[in-house]
């Protein structure tokens, strides 16, 4: 069955996203990164090509045919493997439970919560197995 993390972030969302991909791309992970839309996409992809001096994160938009080991994308354009899905869309992708492990990332930002608390029961209606951290502004 699918794990769940929730990530609670203080800060810069995009930034968390960076290291979160980083952590789990290190530990020899395939990386699907949700996003809502287009320019979301866009914005992270810039992103990880200057998040690091010291390394680099093979990644591509899914819209892209490169076959990297992180992935970014939205609606239902998603790579096939079945690893780890990182969510920054404010919805749960209809496809989730196809992936061993799904990081919820949630800002502090109020409404942003409100649907992650909605997110929370469903996975938790349905009997997922989900933790909870809460990364402050230490964790940058």
């Amino acid at each position: 069955m699918t794990k769940i993390d929730f990530y609670l972030v203080e800060g810069d969302e995009t930034h968390f996203a960076c290291r979160l991909i980083s952590q789990i791309y290190r530990k020899g992970h395939q990386i699907y990164v949700h996003t809502h839309n287009h320019d979301q996409s866009k914005k992270l992809d810039e992103r990880l090509w200057n998040f690091s001096k010291d390394s680099f994160i093979p990644h591509s938009l899914c819209d892209h045919e490169k076959d990297t080991p992180v992935k970014i994308g939205h609606g239902d354009n998603s790579p096939n493997h079945q690893d780890v899905l990182v969510n920054l869309s404010r919805n749960i992708p209809e496809f989730f439970s196809r992936f061993d492990r799904v990081a919820e990332v949630v800002p502090h930002i109020k409404t942003d919560r409100d649907s992650a608390r909605e997110s929370y029961s469903f996975y938790k209606e349905r009997g997922y197995l989900i933790d909870y951290h809460e990364m402050g502004r230490k964790e940058r």
